[in-house]
């Protein structure tokens, strides 16, 4: 199958899967409100404590590089779901690239992605935050978190195609975000983190994500906190966009490989 026939039956794929959730918009409701909970409790519950006006500029960076990461758990969830009903072996049975199957799935759950990114935007508007950069500037930062959004959602493929039931690869799309997000710099500097979770927390691809949304956006760590140092840090934007291609690089074949793996069966 050639690349072009796979990005077909993937626009096929996708349209299907955006049209499902356009009859059921209730699917969408964890994607949104999720994030309007972290922004309201990190904002006012804790900002106090972090740094007050000045926090809620750090934390939108953050709080979009969580929720992106977190939203891969729809991909492993819906398509476990798929499989799970017996769609996939509908699809197994026609003459479709198998890449063009998983990546209409990867594909339409950026309208998810977009949506959050929207509502966070928006949220972050309302308490304060703001933007403080050129249009350029703003243009990269939103296309590298898409960028970031369609790398994350191969992982989510590649724990539906392993786990094959609803409810384990939600367990297991979940199980690995905790210490993802939170042994990172997205709501808190990596500098002030101890030991070795400090060197985790620097080079971990969340961390880059946002540290690179905040230089794009031109938000600037409360004064209280500890500039972000090293490599990653100084060169933000290059890592973050290299740690999604890489994260495609790796999890986008395996998932095929899964998926052709179970065809066999």
């Amino acid at each position: 199958m050639s690349i072009v026939g796979a990005l077909r039956d993937g626009g096929i794929v996708a349209r299907r899967n955006i049209t499902g959730v356009r009859r059921t918009p209730g699917a969408l409701v964890t994607g949104v409100a999720q994030p309007i909970i972290f922004v309201l409790i990190l904002a006012f519950v804790f900002g106090g404590a972090l740094g007050g006006d000045e926090y809620r500029q750090f934390l939108i960076g953050g709080i979009l590089a969580q929720t992106l990461t977190f939203n891969s758990s729809f991909t492993a969830v819906y398509l476990a779901k798929d499989l799970q009903t017996g769609l996939i072996d509908r699809f197994r049975s026609l003459p479709m690239s198998r890449v063009g199957v998983i990546l209409g799935r990867t594909t339409s759950d950026l309208l998810t992605s977009i949506i959050s990114i929207v509502v966070i935007v928006g949220c972050g508007l309302a308490i304060g935050w703001r933007i403080e950069a050129d249009l350029g500037q703003v243009v990269v930062t939103f296309l590298l978190l898409l960028l970031f959004a369609f790398a994350t959602s191969w992982i989510g493929a590649f724990i539906a195609l392993t786990a094959r039931s609803v409810e384990v690869a939600q367990s297991l799309g979940l199980l690995w975000l905790f210490p993802v997000c939170f042994i990172s710099g997205a709501f808190v500097s990596a500098d002030m983190l101890p030991g070795p979770l400090r060197t985790i927390a620097e080079w971990n691809p969340v961390t880059a994500v946002a540290t690179a949304v905040r230089q794009g956006f031109g938000n600037e760590p409360p004064s209280g906190f500890a500039a972000a140092g090293g490599w990653p840090a100084d060169n933000a934007l290059l890592y973050a966009s290299a740690c999604c291609v890489a994260i495609i690089a790796i999890f986008a074949p395996i998932a095929v490989t899964q998926y052709r793996r179970i065809s066999k069966r």
